[in-house]
């Protein structure tokens, strides 16, 4: 191997060809930005219809009978377990109503003929407000189910050392 730098910088000149000579640090030379991006090409604004909702359910690729006669239940999910965060249910979820459904005679499988019977609680939303555009913008009707906040009691540190005998736990 190369004992020193000067070593390598030496065979790094033998192994190079005469049509690309070896540029020193010293000598190289600082592209300009404009080099290295291209070409820019001129920004036009972009014309946004008047009801954008229409155009991207009539793109969306679902047919209509799955389309107009939905119903979505937009909810906050509950807790899993008790010794999940409480930070999991911040989110606002959308689910679809199920459609018929049968058992696939070759593999025995559950099928369904719904194209959207697969984003049921994938849908993730900031707020309720979002989710109902959502739902309106795909034209589905859609039920809200208010959320039910916890009550948190404060509980003083010092109460568990109380001399009250009501509240008072013997340790023997």
């Amino acid at each position: 191997m190369f004992r020193t730098l000067s070593q390598m910088r030496v065979a790094t000149r033998c192994f190079a060809s005469d049509k690309h000579p070896v540029i020193r640090q010293n000598q190289a030379v600082r592209k300009p930005l404009e080099d290295i991006l291209g070409e820019t090409k001129e920004k036009f604004p972009v014309e946004v219809p008047a009801d954008p909702g229409r155009e991207v359910a009539e793109l969306s690729g679902v047919p209509d009978e799955h389309k107009e006669e939905r119903v979505a239940r937009i909810f906050r999910p509950a807790r899993e377990s008790p010794q999940t965060a409480w930070n999991n249910t911040k989110v606002w979820k959308i689910e679809l109503d199920n459609r018929q459904r049968w058992e696939n005679p070759l593999m025995g499988w559950a099928s369904s003929g719904d194209p959207l019977s697969n984003i049921a609680g994938n849908l993730d939303f900031a707020s309720k407000e979002d989710a109902i555009a959502f739902c309106q913008k795909n034209r589905w009707n859609y039920d809200v189910e208010e959320i039910h906040e916890r009550k948190i009691i404060p509980k003083q540190y010092g109460t568990n050392f109380s001399w009250n005998k009501r509240t008072r736990i013997s340790t023997k």
